[in-house]
């Protein structure tokens, strides 16, 4: 019988305080399996820069998920323009996308007059509970970059995600399209809380 024995970390509580441990989780996993880039998740890009810090001598490809335009008020981008000139400069990709796992069906879920939830919602809320919410997040940025061109579909990536902010969950990733959902593999857990 084959197997591969790999190192899972355990944070205690959610939350932002993990992330600079679980950039540090992402770049061990990722050059110990070869695989060139790290996904993470960042609303202001707090959270990227830290990736960007710990990530800087480590030859990896560093492709950083924002929410899309209006997500929080009409018209805006919640993501410090500064932080984004900074991450860019060192060349890292900003990929600015509709979460894969709401997007329209938020509208219609939210909406007195329609109201009632949807397959996607399901699914998303399903990975929220049953594992984590940082892995509803990582899984749901690689399609949103895989939408974009930003990873490629036939590489695996390393993912983070966070609970409410910063990052807590670490995960690799077998890329798709959102069209394509059911072929999207999480391959292996790095790193996620205990409790939540």
């Amino acid at each position: 019988m084959a197997y591969v024995e790999r190192q899972v970390y355990y944070f205690e509580q959610p939350g932002p305080s993990n992330t600079a441990d679980a950039a540090r989780f992402a770049v061990e996993r990722a050059q110990s399996l070869g695989v060139g880039t790290v996904v993470v998740a960042s609303s202001s890009g707090r959270t990227a820069l830290q990736f960007l810090e710990v990530m800087m001598d480590a030859g990896l490809e560093l492709v950083v998920v924002t929410h899309a335009v209006g997500f929080r008020a009409p018209g805006e981008w919640e993501f410090d323009p500064a932080a984004a000139r900074t991450l860019r400069e060192a060349g890292a990709t900003i990929v600015t996308g509709t979460h894969v796992l709401s997007g329209l069906e938020r509208a219609f879920s939210a909406s007195a007059k329609v109201g009632g939830g949807s397959r996607s919602e399901a699914v998303a809320e399903a990975l929220r509970r049953v594992v984590a919410v940082g892995l509803k997040v990582a899984v749901e940025c690689v399609m949103i970059a895989a939408d974009q061109g930003a990873v490629p579909i036939d590489r695996e990536v390393v993912a983070c995600g966070g609970t409410g902010s910063g990052a807590d969950t670490v995960v690799v990733v077998r890329p798709a399209h959102t069209n394509r959902f059911f072929d999207c593999q999480v391959r292996e857990l790095v790193a996620m809380p205990r409790n939540r």
